[in-house]
């Protein structure tokens, strides 16, 4: 680990194979978005919510397996509140029957099934919720880009703003492309990517920064991977404790936070590529220079100082 750490790896040298592979991700990502769309979990749809009380803890797998072998559509089982409260959502329109149907299937099985209640989540709902988390989500990166551009300079600004949606098409094209659910979860888990990978850009563009203000050469390639191999040891142990983290979470915190830590997991990977290959290397392509953090001198001030 510590020869890996202390290796100078030459990030910018691949830096357009780097943007080969981020195109073609965001290709299939916004293929999958225009074709396939999104598999969209009641709090965006509307649907029918059963919650329902057994005697002691019952098998979540069990009790889907059963409503799908009865032809429900779309469910979804998780524990609410206590192991043994059981919350069951069903993407269809709500029958009034619906939760007793519910409840003899689940005790045909022998269990003791009690139902607490049955109703209907609407689709205007839905509409209000995903039309309110989409302008958070575009509020968001327009406050980044502010923060970033008065925090650094606008062209650092263009490269995180870029970096954090090149994040987000990605994460979303992948649970459109294997139509995994997304709900309010799933958007929180975006929200968070969007944290993360800022926090994660922001350390490398303050190493950048530094670098060109101190260094002695002209060469930005070289001076970005002195900057990209300083924060590499950071970045790495920053990156793996919260995959670990994440990996629990994924392994052991069931079917309602399942979809959550999906969307961690893809977003932390593809958030570190994009601090070094997005981020930084587009800060090349926007020709960043080192008078754009340094300006040159007035010329007022030179002629003073030719002045005997």
């Amino acid at each position: 680990m510590k020869t890996l750490i202390n290796r100078q790896f030459d990030f910018m040298g691949k830096r357009r194979i780097a943007f080969a592979a981020s195109a073609v991700m965001l290709l299939v990502a916004i293929v999958s978005l225009l074709f396939q769309g999104l598999s969209l979990g009641l709090d965006f749809t509307g649907g029918t919510l059963v919650e329902v009380r057994y005697s002691a803890a019952p098998s979540l797998d069990a009790i889907r397996q059963i409503l799908e072998a009865a032809e429900f559509r779309d469910v979804s089982v998780q524990t609410f509140g206590a192991s043994t409260e059981v919350l069951i959502r069903l993407q269809q329109a709500f029958d009034p029957d619906v939760g007793e149907r519910v409840v003899e299937l689940l005790r045909q099985s022998g269990d003791s099934v009690e139902l607490v209640r049955a109703e209907f989540v609407g689709a205007q709902v839905g509409d209000q919720l995903r039309d309110q988390s989409g302008m958070g989500l575009l509020v968001a990166l327009g406050i980044v880009m502010l923060y970033v551009a008065f925090r650094f300079q606008y062209k650092f600004a263009i490269g995180a703003l870029l970096a954090l949606i090149h994040d987000v098409i990605i994460v979303v094209g992948i649970f459109s492309l294997f139509q995994f659910e997304f709900d309010l979860t799933v958007l929180a888990a975006l929200l968070a990517v969007i944290g993360y990978s800022l926090n994660d850009t922001i350390v490398v563009y303050d190493r950048i920064r530094e670098n060109i203000r101190t260094s002695r050469i002209d060469d930005m390639p070289t001076i970005f991977n002195e900057a990209l191999n300083a924060t590499l040891s950071r970045t790495l142990a920053t990156s793996g404790t919260t995959l670990l983290v994440l990996l629990a979470l994924l392994i052991l915190g069931g079917d309602m936070i399942h979809y959550f830590s999906v969307a961690l997991l893809i977003g932390i990977v593809v958030g570190t590529f994009s601090s070094i290959y997005v981020a930084a290397a587009l800060l090349l392509v926007v020709h960043l220079e080192r008078k754009d953090l340094i300006p040159p001198p007035k010329e007022a001030d030179e002629e003073e100082e030719q002045l005997p």
